[in-house]
């Protein structure tokens, strides 16, 4: 399995082996993480206290969690923890938490649930190493190894929790992100920006980072690289993130919206916030729906932020009523049920058979339930800077959110695309990817290019370029609502 750098068996003679769980003829033992958790132990116990040598140990997918066992218990002599392109494993969660294909959890969960604990996750075949990170850079001779050495995982250490006293809290720690695989620096540093309390102590002085652009197997695809990065880590280097608060700068998502928009009033209906222009009813409205996921304890709300607010001003502007949400994707796991539209449909101010709705950042993966045959009240579908697909690191690529598989399915459907031209390569590829399945299908796609607009270009670029933007995609919209 991912991550899995030692398995644990027993010889003949009892001696635990590693490489042999649940493979000895005759032998079926116990291998759950406290059993990984005391080799790491043991491997920090043989090191000579009066030696000096400092100990640094790093996890790498499931590692990190015989790791934090074993560092929370000699904490006194562990100079630093490093996550390599790894979750943040929390007190009595399993590893099962952290498996990234949510298809396989669920399978897995049910196994668990069945009292199944003593047997063996069997190890990817060839063409399987996706479904548990990104492969990028790795070449095919490096993949076949991997395969051919690859060992099954025992269930229990899936399923076994991880029990962490909190010593481990004192240790200092890195983290080294594989951005092929889904997320760099910058966007951890968006997610500390979002203010969730939970993230505060990755802002913490003895926490940095480094960023590999590579996918999730940094040994077979960038070892000198990767080795460069783990000995200065062990130095204490690294990049450290800002914190949130009112002393820091603002961040992306709170900077002004570039447009000077007339201030329609909130009206704030349970989880959903309308703009609504003076005069008779019921009107179109552009329901605006924000990315992430964004962690649940964020302030302000995403409903509230000055670019989803400024867009549905700039809506109601145009005699629509503008709608922000908060749909509840707060993890990948989430997108089945992000929801919201039916509650604007619901008001007596919006006329319900003709809506559109707008998808920015992550949420463009929910386009997918409305390309595939659009409802008649849907008149236009547009997204700004999308992931139209989802990043290796997700887990979901057997999932149903596949826009550009469904942009088939869309006919007469209008879709406005705001493209970012410098948007992050991982996502500007799922970009062009729907490009041609839409043009392949002949869909009706308006493309409004941003040449040198990056990932939320509205407070990160210059007005000059990305207003005329806004303004001709709001048109485009309105048009195709009113029409």
């Amino acid at each position: 399995m991912a991550g899995a750098a030692t398995w644990i068996g027993r010889s003949e003679s009892g001696r635990r082996v590693p490489g042999y769980a649940g493979r000895i003829p005759g032998h079926a033992p116990h291998v759950g993480l406290a059993v990984h958790i005391e080799d790491v132990i043991a491997a920090i116990d043989a090191v000579d206290v009066t030696s000096g040598q400092e100990i640094v140990l790093v996890g790498h997918d499931y590692g990190i969690h015989p790791v934090l066992g074993a560092a929370d218990r000699r904490a006194e002599r562990i100079a630093r923890v490093v996550y390599l392109d790894c979750g943040m494993p929390q007190n009595g969660v399993p590893a099962l938490a952290a498996v990234p294909d949510l298809a396989l959890r669920a399978q897995l969960a049910e196994r668990a649930e069945a009292g199944e604990r003593e047997g063996v996750l069997a190890p990817p075949g060839h063409g399987e190493w996706e479904r548990w990170g990104s492969t990028a850079d790795v070449d095919e001779a490096a993949l076949e190894r991997l395969t051919a050495l690859a060992a099954p995982q025992p269930l229990g250490t899936l399923f076994e929790p991880l029990r962490l006293t909190g010593a481990v809290a004192a240790v200092p720690v890195t983290g080294v992100l594989c951005a092929r695989n889904g997320a760099g620096i910058d966007q951890v540093q968006r997610l500390v920006d979002f203010g969730d309390p939970a993230l505060a102590a990755l802002t913490e002085p003895q926490v940095t980072f480094f960023e590999l652009p590579t996918g999730h197997w940094p040994m077979l695809s960038c070892p000198d690289a990767l080795a460069d990065v783990l000995l200065r880590a062990a130095a204490g280097e690294g990049h450290r993130l800002r914190p949130a608060g009112d002393d820091a700068p603002a961040p992306a998502h709170l900077r002004p919206f570039p447009l000077d928009v007339p201030a329609v009033p909130r009206d704030r209906q349970g989880h959903v916030d309308l703009y609504v222009p003076d005069g008779d009813g019921p009107r179109p409205a552009v329901v605006f729906v924000h990315g992430g996921p964004v962690p649940a304890g964020a302030r302000p709300r995403p409903s509230e932020w000055p670019t989803l607010v400024g867009y549905a001003r700039l809506a109601a502007a145009e005699g629509m009523v503008g709608a922000t949400l908060d749909h509840r994707l707060h993890d990948i796991a989430d997108y089945d049920r992000a929801a919201g539209v039916d509650l604007v449909r619901s008001d007596a101010r919006v006329d319900a058979d003709r809506i559109a709705l707008w998808f920015f950042s992550g949420g463009g993966l929910l386009t997918t339930d409305w390309l595939t045959g659009p409802p008649a009240w849907l008149r236009c579908l547009a997204a700004s800077y999308p992931c139209l697909a989802a990043l290796p690191a997700w887990g979901m690529a057997g999932s149903r959110f596949h826009p550009a598989r469904a942009v088939g399915q869309a006919g007469p459907l209008p879709i406005v695309l705001l493209r970012a031209g410098r948007e992050a390569p991982e996502i500007a590829a799922t970009v062009d990817a729907f490009v041609k399945a839409a043009d392949d299908s002949a869909a009706r796609l308006e493309l409004v290019d941003v040449p040198n607009g990056h990932h939320g270009f509205e407070t990160l670029d210059a007005p000059e370029e990305t207003v005329p933007a806004l303004h001709r995609a709001m048109r485009s919209v309105v048009s195709h609502l009113t029409g």
